[in-house]
């Protein structure tokens, strides 16, 4: 995925270790609602350092960047997004060995929440 790859010089690799939960339609882009789940101990040997949540239809492409902390913090986030129109949006979680794991789900929105 060229979207990833290019800032980051790094391939995602599509995982289900990633949850990204969003309603398949929503009727208005300017609060939809996400919840990213991602499988991991969280130790010092296997944790999630960082995701970002990019929606690529958007004027601005990275739309949240969420930070964890070994044996401190869950690796789950619950939020709400503006989408600017339906589009599919990525879940990409750099895990403590530079890996880069990706997911993405489907959501219609009826109207854009970017102007």
């Amino acid at each position: 995925m060229d979207l990833v790859k290019q800032p980051t010089g790094k391939t995602p690799t599509a995982s289900d270790r990633l949850h990204l939960v969003m309603p398949r339609t929503f009727p208005n882009g300017y609060t939809v609602p996400l919840t990213l789940a991602i499988d991991s101990p969280m130790t010092e040997a296997d944790h999630v350092r960082h995701v970002s949540i990019l929606a690529p239809r958007n004027p601005l492409v990275e739309v949240a960047t969420f930070h964890f902390v070994p044996q401190r913090s869950e690796p789950r986030v619950s939020t709400r997004i503006r989408l600017a129109e339906p589009q599919y949006v990525l879940a990409v979680a750099e895990m403590n060995d530079g890996a880069l794991l990706m997911t993405e789900t489907w959501v219609e929105v009826a109207t854009n929440g970017c102007k």
